[in-house]
């Protein structure tokens, strides 16, 4: 027999985690659809590689050839394309985007570019087939010479009269002459809130209901050499304006379109806190000497001015300048990614620790050091613990949290998943261990402040870690099995834990865990418990607290998710193999008896009558 107690759960106990990798970002949540907007990526010693753009037509009909000739101080190179013999259908560059640009009839793409040219400009913008051979939007523009003299930016909006998934930007001429080009971007117009991200992705975080967001990393925070770390006042600004720089850890390009601004806006639309890890000083590689870190600390300072600051500070009103006057609610902040066992780490975290606390002592700061075991030895907020390991291990830490002293900060588990072996490209098996391991989170929310999956999203193109929540291509997604486990926990935020008995009916050594909650408005409770054994099992659970004539029988849900095989998988071509199924369960009651099928997880939905629903 097992007894749980009541308690509160804190609003931001289950979130999300976005980090840069596996083009979660650029080519994925980001719906940019132009790969190396800014002939950027080969860098800016030229002529540089402008990949993925290449030539349509052969070397004798054009010459393309990057320049440091570009109108953008901070984006220095820019692309001479010269049409050296002119061709029927003309001749130019094309763009494939992140393997292939989702071009759909009905839909309309917004296009913009910058142009130069001595002489008249006609070009022709099209959306094509992978191959070329069939067009789906197409729009001209011409500039007479004294209008292409100077860099000019130029905007059309595009309706797809046909559809490719995998389709290609073409900029063309039929016409001899040199043109420079640059900053070519192509968005779909439909955006999730109209604010640049993929609506198909961003409503799957949406439906978690995440009370945070973490970014934008991971490793990517910190780099594999500081030169290379992501730096947050260069992804904010007009896009034309941001540098964009190479992710060495995650070896690609970014555009950086999907910069601290966005990220920002991004946890706003979900109704999530922002939790910002920023880089300390410190890389995989090489770190900053404490001695030498105030202009590190100054630029993290003037980072909190730019989400905080009011309008009349310097920073606030470049905030108000990218469309968003208030500030955004940045309360909670991690100084670092697991850099605690680096040399430099504790005096590089106190050092901005304390300048912070000074500044803005309302803001929630996270120590890289693991407190779980022993004192973390210097004042936070909140530590991390990351835990990547197989199902057993981490189902038998199901009561990791029940003996880490109360007395300290909270533990934030920023980043856990079951790896390896066990998980697959996503195996139910992953799924059925985390579920157990977040009630144990649940049941210990008095400690455990936070808690968030990793990584979130997978471009299938470009797998640089695996498992992961969410996977999708160029137009296409389906959630894991641990993408849908989280959906069991998402009304957890908020709510109260209900005590409860539990009594096994049929073993006496029973794999299964349990938690039970009323949820923040009050309307509805939830019992959740995982089974992780090969066998069914019985139970009886009482309820304490409510009486059984309160619980709306008729409306009672049951929602199981479960598999043939443990290692079962969900794919482009079979979404849902795993996925929750929902049904009435009209034996519903406070005292009542449950049967759990064998390695699944399983919740109850128990609407309370209207009379019935003041906090217990």
């Amino acid at each position: 027999m097992l007894e749980a107690l009541a308690g509160g759960i804190p609003s931001t106990l289950f979130g999300v985690f976005f980090e840069e990798i596996n083009h979660a970002g650029g080519g994925g949540l980001w719906a940019e659809l132009v790969s190396n907007r800014g002939f950027e990526s080969g860098g800016q010693n030229t002529p540089s590689n402008i990949a993925p753009w290449y030539a349509i037509g052969d070397e004798s009909q054009v010459w393309l050839e990057s320049e440091r000739s570009s109108c953008f101080e901070r984006n220095p190179v820019a692309l001479r394309m010269e049409v050296v013999r002119e061709v029927e259908g003309g001749v130019g560059i094309a763009n494939p985007g992140f393997w292939g640009m989702d071009i759909r009839a009905g839909n309309t793409y917004k296009v913009s570019l910058w142009v130069r040219s001595l002489d008249k400009v006609n070009l022709s913008i099209a959306f094509t087939s992978r191959n070329g051979t069939t067009t789906l939007a197409q729009s001209d523009l011409t500039l007479d010479a004294s209008e292409a003299e100077e860099w000019s930016k130029h905007e059309m909006v595009l309706e797809a009269f046909d559809t490719d998934h995998y389709a290609r930007l073409a900029l063309t001429s039929m016409h001899k002459g040199v043109l420079w080009l640059d900053q070519v971007s192509a968005m779909p117009e439909e955006t999730y809130k109209g604010h640049g991200f993929r609506k198909e992705l961003a409503l799957m975080l949406e439906d978690l209901k995440p009370g945070f967001v973490r970014f934008p990393g991971g490793c990517y925070v910190e780099g594999g050499s500081l030169r290379n770390a992501w730096r947050w006042r260069d992804t904010v600004g007009p896009w034309e304006e941001r540098p964009g720089h190479f992710g060495d850890k995650w070896n690609y390009w970014s555009d950086d379109g999907l910069g601290f601004f966005e990220l920002l806006q991004l946890s706003e639309d979900l109704e999530a806190l922002p939790v910002w890890v920023f880089n300390n000083g410190i890389s995989h590689s090489d770190e900053v000497l404490p001695e030498l870190l105030d202009p590190f600390i100054q630029d993290i300072l003037d980072g909190i001015e730019f989400a905080r600051g009011p309008m009349t500070s310097k920073w606030g009103r470049v905030r108000e300048a990218m469309g968003h006057p208030e500030p955004f609610p940045l309360f909670y902040m991690a100084i670092g990614n697991e850099d605690c066992e680096r040399q430099y780490y504790h005096a590089n975290y106190l050092k901005f620790y304390y300048a912070i606390k000074e500044a803005y002592p309302d803001i929630h700061l996270i120590s890289n050091c693991d407190g779980t075991l022993k004192p973390l030895g210097h004042p936070a907020d909140l530590f991390d613990f990351h835990i990547y390991t197989s199902a057993n291990t981490l189902f038998s830490m199901v009561h990791k949290f029940n003996h880490v002293s109360r007395d300290g900060p909270k533990v934030f588990v920023s980043e856990y998943a079951v790896v390896k072996s066990d998980a697959g490209q996503g195996s139910f098996l992953a799924a059925l261990a985390e579920a157990a391991f977040l009630i144990g989170i649940e049941l210990n929310s008095d400690i455990v402040g936070m808690a968030s999956y990793a990584p979130l999203f997978v471009n299938t193109n470009n797998r640089r870690w695996n498992p992961d929540a969410i996977v999708f291509d160029s137009w296409q997604q389906y959630g894991t099995p641990s993408y849908w486990m989280q959906h069991f926990f998402k009304m957890s935020n908020g709510a109260k834990l209900l005590p409860f008995v539990v009594e096994s009916l049929n073993t006496s050594a029973v794999p299964v865990v349990l938690s039970a909650v009323r949820i923040e408005d009050g309307t509805s409770l939830v019992l959740k418990a995982v089974n992780y054994g090969q066998f069914p099992v019985e139970i009886r659970v009482s309820l304490e607290g409510v009486l059984s004539n309160e619980i709306d029988i008729f409306a009672s849900t049951i929602t199981v998710l479960s598999s043939e095989s443990l290692m079962d998988e969900n794919s482009f071509q079979n979404p849902h193999k795993v996925v929750p199924i929902t049904s009435l369960f009209l034996s519903a009651a406070t005292d009542m008896e449950l049967s759990l099928p064998p390695y699944s997880i399983v919740a109850l939905g128990l609407p309370l009558l209207s009379s019935s629903r003041a906090d217990i």
